[in-house]
């Protein structure tokens, strides 16, 4: 049961994280240094991933 609840809390947290790294992605700062550099923002990429990560492991931990 303790597995279920922990699965549960790292889906949330994760979608979370994905729509944290996602805002800052297409913040209107990062826009801008995509267009002069061409690089995405570290913080965009470790939340989008981390995100991933997370409900990656909590679906596993439901099952």
């Amino acid at each position: 049961m303790n597995n279920k609840i922990l699965g549960i809390i790292l889906i949330i947290f994760g979608a979370m994280l994905v729509v944290w790294g996602y805002n800052i992605y297409d913040s209107a700062g990062a826009q801008i240094t995509r267009s002069i550099t061409g690089g995405v923002p570290m913080q965009a990429i470790v939340g989008m991933l981390g995100g991933f990560i997370n409900i990656v492991v909590g679906i596993s931990k439901i099952k």
